[in-house]
């Protein structure tokens, strides 16, 4: 069996210094140079397992005053499940409500963008055939939560009162709600979920370490006639949200 890397094995003994309480929240941990000489590694194999724990959220860097020990965060749970697709109200509010919570978001929206490839697949339209695409930053507090962005055939909604999601009588609505508009039954979404790290962008929007873990997912919306009607791209701070899906028992 291949020797653990020396950096995970520094990470883990952090980790246990956390657990036994040798440090606590708001602890400064001792230089790089100390905890170097006390596990005999380089100051790089440190550097290299504090990074790792402060992506996992376990520490955090303050510049120009070293490493501490990070008080633990109540994560908000957000709930994927279909029941949620209310015609009066937001999944993502209900979320923030149930903990005590504003949810709120700030959008904006480009029409006739043309789908990039993988888009243009999850969509079954051609690569470079027109979207519209919305960003949302959505918020609780005021503090960024998830990001998303959303796209949608340009030909689907093209001329009528729904063509911009967060614009006209049936802003916000959502997906559901405003393809019923019409005429457009969805009937189910694919969701993909996927761990992956921050780009610089996300983790900026986001006000987490650049490589701090996010759930990505990718969610498509269809048709009762199997079209692809909407597809986004959802990007959820591991350190701060719990995704939990509730799956709907058919009768």
């Amino acid at each position: 069996m291949p020797e653990q890397p020396p950096y995970l094995r520094i990470a883990d003994e952090l980790r246990r210094r956390i657990a036994v309480q040798e440090w606590t929240p708001g602890d400064r941990l001792p230089s790089r140079a100390q905890i170097a000489e006390e596990c005999g590694v380089g100051e790089n194999v440190v550097r290299r397992a504090q990074e790792l724990l402060i992506s996992q959220g376990a520490l955090e860097g303050r510049a120009g005053s070293g490493t501490y020990v990070a008080a633990p965060r109540q994560r908000v749970r957000m709930v994927r499940s279909s029941a949620r697709e209310q015609p009066d109200g937001s999944p993502f509010r209900a979320d923030m409500n149930a903990v005590g919570k504003l949810g709120d978001w700030e959008s904006r929206t480009e029409a006739k963008v043309p789908a990039p490839a993988e888009i243009a697949s999850r969509l079954g339209i051609a690569q470079g055939d027109l979207c519209v695409r919305t960003v949302y930053e959505f918020l609780a507090d005021g503090k960024p939560a998830q990001l998303s962005t959303s796209w949608e055939p340009y030909d689907l909604t093209a001329g009528t009162v729904v063509v911009l999601p967060e614009g006209g009588p049936h802003a916000g609505a959502g997906v559901v709600n405003r393809m019923a508009e019409i005429g457009i039954t969805v009937s189910h979404a694919v969701e993909q979920p996927e761990p992956r790290q921050a780009n610089a962008e996300e983790a900026s929007l986001l006000g987490i370490q650049k490589g701090g873990l996010v759930t990505h997912i990718r969610r498509t919306y269809y048709s009762d006639q199997g079209r692809p009607v909407e597809t986004a791209d959802i990007v959820v701070p591991a350190a701060l949200c719990e995704i939990v899906y509730e799956i709907p028992m058919g009768h």
